[in-house]
């Protein structure tokens, strides 16, 4: 092995201190509980200053606290242009220009098309995918002044295929896919990436009321992998994401679903040792 000289050691040691997303803004979407707050942390861990925007301020606050200097709360309603606005002024005034933005706010409301509310509807596409839209116009000034970044939208194995009972969820997360490969285009030329991120069952809030429960254990067992995910799992994805280390791919989605796409596994039989 060549002998290191002192200025090369140093080097080699500063390389390996280096993390994915040092000094980088990251806004994080749905950050105060659930992925997004796994997806916070995650961030703060790989260097990135975080703004936690959230309409649960307790909760976005106490994270924030939890994460220390690097991380703030921005009160945002995702449906807002006004609250997105402010929200891109906070990162910028505390950290600097932005340079990922996580969309990952988002419900979920059950029932057939034929009992839904028009009301309930709106509510959904509101926040899903029209809080999406809101999220990367509001980013992409502040984007170019970093001299570009990523964006990565949080949709679903639901934004892939069907499930019934949960029609406006399905269709904003469709439309979340679409909007994806638009804004990816426009915003190439701007080193902007724009990813979309398709998880399965996940273990969160969202997914905690009784309807949803039973829901999400019931396409558990049927899975190739037969769990729930857990939030870090789908945050190691997001980072990946956002990271120069997927630096040529924009426009695609990448899928995070333990099988959901593949259909349902066969029984399981495990293969008994031949006895001689």
């Amino acid at each position: 092995m060549p002998h290191l000289k002192p200025p090369e050691v140093k080097e080699q040691q500063a390389a390996r201190s280096m993390k994915r997303f040092d000094h980088r803004t990251v806004i994080v979407t749905g950050g105060a509980r659930g992925m997004g707050a796994a997806h916070a942390r995650g961030f703060v861990a790989e260097g990135a200053n975080v703004v936690i925007a959230d309409l649960l301020e307790k909760e976005g606050r106490t994270l924030a606290d939890e994460l220390g200097d690097q991380a703030i709360f921005s009160r945002l309603d995702v449906t807002s242009d006004r609250d997105w606005a402010a929200t891109v002024a906070a990162a910028e005034h505390v950290f600097g220009p932005v340079s990922v933005l996580v969309n990952n706010a988002g419900i979920v409301r059950f029932g057939p098309i034929a009992e839904t509310e028009p009301a309930v509807w709106r509510q959904v596409i509101d926040i899903n995918l029209t809080g999406t839209y809101l999220g990367i116009r509001a980013v992409v000034s502040s984007m170019r002044k970093a001299g570009g970044g990523a964006i990565v939208n949080i949709s679903s194995a639901g934004g892939m295929m069907a499930y019934p009972n949960t029609a406006a969820y399905v269709a904003s997360k469709w439309g979340a896919r679409g909007l994806t490969k638009t804004a990816a285009l426009e915003l190439g030329r701007d080193n902007i990436r724009v990813n979309s991120i398709h998880p399965g069952p996940v273990r969160t809030p969202m997914t905690a009321g009784p309807d949803a429960t039973a829901a999400v254990a019931a396409q558990a067992r049927h899975l190739a992998i037969p769990r729930v995910a857990e939030p870090e799992e789908i945050t190691q994805m997001v980072l990946f994401v956002a990271s120069d280390e997927a630096g040529f791919s924009t426009g695609s989605e990448f899928i995070v679903d333990g099988g959901v796409l593949l259909g349902p596994a066969p029984p399981y039989e495990r293969a008994e040792a031949a006895v001689a």
